[in-house]
């Protein structure tokens, strides 16, 4: 739960006289010079820091509301002595121009260096204007939107005074009882890696004006893996799943050029990841090169003490930055150990000044020792928050991330004189759309979906009831008004699902199930014999079979931001034909998660799928989730044939060129993603029957044939192995083109 500290006045903040200047005598210091290279700039700095100073450089702390359990003293006079003392290098939660502009005036005018406060906000999707959840966003499979969509929530937050957003979330994860799934990149590490790199060249861009923010890579590292789907869990995995399937979207952004990074909560190989040598340097500083810096997540330095790995905070302060982590998110435990412990001999200086170096670095690369409220104006504040266009591209944003699940009968899209009636508590509840991430979203300004609808059919054609209760559960009052607003109209649209609330940080659900009266709701709708169309709203893939066979038409909705209904309605009428894909697989029940595309063959594999002897399946479900990786239907219909290869055997040095027809063979217009996969089945590492390497989003016109080519070199064809070197090796392949990890045309082809 957030709590409000609210800041006083800048006047009760300004009560000590200005630092002298210290250009007295000897001129300028190298540091405040801005025509000397930032590392002169950055060494001359370091050189005159006290120990006091560096570590205060190393500790951040929330100076608004909370986004983690509450520290021993959150009071502001105490921030602002500390601030005074230089032992704050950074402020999470303090939003706005004004605001960021007071604190940092008592940064640069009021402390012995003048060095300036970096301020971070959780801007995941949207800082004003709210974009569909990031795990909605990759379902489009369009990267240069989503790059857009992340520079401007840049943009917006840059206006606002903040330089830093906690974002993009690189984990990949299996597991839809994890409430944080909504805010990832779904389950498979090569389109993971390319849409993170797509959201930090967004957030970031070259950093050279007041329109990027430094990016955030979390959580580093596997985090996506927590045992049950719980927060805050256990993780335990295999060094080759781990460069394999998790190491590789964290890596991209990376390359991309991501300033920052964040320590996840959990532990890696018996060990807290903060404390992680093998992670933080050997793997992320050396193997990688990394340059930036890190910030634990929120206490996660002191957690280690939980965990059962540091005897004390001084111990937990000392295992941390001898690892390699640095900056210290609201543990506030490095603040007060790391100088006794340097003077103790147990850290030495040449690590504390490693730690401290990209935080300056970074400081002089946003300009803010030459111009420190280059980032608070409020004049601009006004200008770029929630503007028309931001808004045209959260529209735009929206529809693409909605995927067609089901159309029997072609009951999708509705003619735009029917009749409608619409079901569901959350249909016209604006405080339900946004998720537990929705950054300065205003709930006032969401367009619900009932107000989506009625903007496009007219309210006359709209009629409403609830249906259930905000709980999930319904009664027979609810029922029987639900029936005669069906029987009134000539399609039925059930918004079923559950709230944006339960989607995010320490959301966890272990039935990730529609709620029973939402079952009920439909199957009493079904008395009426009318089409009824299911628009599902989550933060994460729920269960659908329950429901699958009782509507004609199923609606994945997520939950799209501030142009929800709007972005919904554009799809239900057929203004946007639907073209996104799902990044994750939706289980068939509960008891066969994790489920995902991307698994491994046993020495026992129920190949035929059938009701076979001793082979690896369940005895009650079906192995094969209910809708797998990539699927997503369209208002048009695709034809793949006429697969194709430019040879069976190939060298090391080759390059295989794939060639597929894909037609549009229905009468509208309409996007699809086509997707190529290859399976290495020969290693001497195993590998999974499917893995993504390559897609194309086309726009076939009804009637029109195209030949999509792919080309697979030695980078596709390789893997990790346990100490993350890459492997090429001779052996057979198979490659699949198709629309989705299911249904694909496939080739054989050897590697010589």
């Amino acid at each position: 739960m957030k709590k409000t500290i609210c800041l006083t006045a800048f006047s009760l903040l300004m009560i000590a006289g200005k630092v002298e200047a210290q250009n007295s005598k000897v001129g300028l210091p190298i540091y405040k010079n801005p025509k000397a290279p930032i590392e002169e700039r950055v060494k001359d700095l370091l050189s005159k820091m006290t120990i006091e100073e560096k570590a205060g450089q190393l500790n951040q702390i929330s100076g608004r509301f909370l986004t983690g359990p509450s520290t021993e003293d959150s009071s502001e006079k105490k921030k602002v002595q500390d601030l005074k003392k230089g032992k704050i290098g950074s402020f999470l939660n303090i939003i706005g121009a004004k605001k960021t502009e007071e604190m940092q005036k008592v940064a640069v005018e009021q402390t012995r260096l003048g060095i300036p406060l970096l301020f971070a906000f959780d801007v995941i999707h949207g800082f004003k204007t709210i974009f569909p959840i990031p795990l909605a966003e990759a379902c489009s499979w369009d990267l240069k939107q989503a790059e857009k969509n992340a520079s401007i929530a840049a943009r917006e937050a840059a206006a606002a005074g903040l330089h830093w957003t906690f974002a993009p979330m690189c984990d990949i994860t299996n597991d839809p009882r994890w409430g944080r799934i909504m805010e990832g990149v779904g389950e498979d590490p090569y389109y993971g890696s390319l849409i993170s790199a797509a959201r930090v060249r967004g957030f970031q861009g070259n950093l050279n004006d007041t329109a990027h923010i430094l990016a955030c890579i979390k959580h580093y590292a596997v985090y996506g893996a927590v045992e049950e789907g719980r927060e805050y869990n256990l993780v335990d995995i295999s060094r080759v799943m781990l460069w394999n399937k998790y190491l590789p979207p964290y890596k991209a952004a990376v390359d991309a050029g991501a300033a920052t990074l964040m320590n996840s909560f959990n532990v890696f190989e018996g060990v807290p990841t903060s404390g992680s040598k093998y992670l933080v340097t050997d793997v992320l500083k050396n193997k990688w090169g990394f340059k930036g810096f890190l910030v634990s997540d929120w206490g996660a330095f002191g957690e280690m003490i939980n965990h059962g790995y540091a005897a004390d905070k001084k111990d937990a302060t000392q295992k941390a930055l001898n690892a390699g982590s640095m900056m210290d998110m609201e543990s506030r435990i490095v603040i007060n150990f790391l100088p006794e412990l340097v003077k103790e001999g147990r850290v030495s200086m040449a690590t504390v000044d490693a730690a401290v170096w990209p935080i300056l670095y970074y400081k002089f690369k946003l300009g803010l020792f030459e111009n420190p409220y280059k980032f608070s104006n409020e004049e601009r504040e006004k200008k770029e928050l929630f503007t028309d266009a931001n808004i045209a591209e959260a529209r735009k944003a929206g529809d693409a991330s909605i995927v067609l699940l089901k159309n029997d009968n072609v009951v999708l899209p509705i003619r735009k004189n029917s009749k409608v009636a619409l079901i569901g508590y959350y249909a016209n509840k604006n405080a339900d759309v946004l998720d537990r991430w929705p950054g300065q979203g205003d709930t006032a300004k969401v367009v619900n979906l009932y107000n989506g609808l009625t903007n496009k059919l007219g309210s006359s054609l709209v009629g409403f009831t609830d249906g259930y209760k905000d709980d999930g559960t319904t009664s027979d009052s609810l029922l029987q008004q639900a029936l005669e607003t069906a029987n009134n109209a000539d399609v039925i649209l059930v918004n079923i699902g559950i709230s944006g609330k339960l989607a995010g940080e320490c959301q966890s659900l272990a039935n990730p199930i529609i709620p029973d009266g939402q079952v009920q709701l439909i199957k009493a709708l079904q008395k009426t014999g009318k089409p009824i169309v299911a628009l599902v709203s989550a933060g994460r893939p729920l269960i659908l079979t329950q429901i699958n066979d009782l509507v004609s038409s199923i609606l994945y909705c997520w939950h799209l931001g501030t142009e929800t209904g709007n972005c919904i309605a554009d799809v239900v009428v057929g203004d946007y034909n639907p073209s996104a894909k799902t990044v994750v697989s939706f289980p068939y029940s509960v008891g066969q998660i994790p489920v995902y595309y991307n698994h491994f063959n046993t020495g026992r594999p129920n190949t035929n799928h059938g009701d076979g002897g001793f082979t690896s399946r369940f005895r009650d479900i079906p192995n094969e989730p209910l809708y797998p990786f990539g699927f997503g239907l369209s208002y048009t219909t695709f034809k793949y044939d006429s697969l194709r290869i430019s040879n069976q055997n190939i060298t090391k040095k080759d390059k295989l060129h794939v060639k597929v027809n894909v037609s549009n063979t229905g009468k509208m217009d309409g996007e699809e993603v086509v997707q190529l996969y290859i399976w290495d089945k020969t290693a001497s590492i195993i590998r999974p029957v499917k893995e993504l390497k390559g897609f194309k989003k086309i726009l076939l016109k009804a009637g029109e044939t195209k030949e999509v080519e792919f080309t697979l070199t030695d980078k596709e064809l390789s893997f990790y192995d346990a100490d993350g070197n890459t492997r090429l090796e001779a052996g057979a392949f198979k490659v699949f083109v198709g629309a989705n990890s299911r249904d694909v045309l496939e080739k054989d082809f050897t590697l010589q």
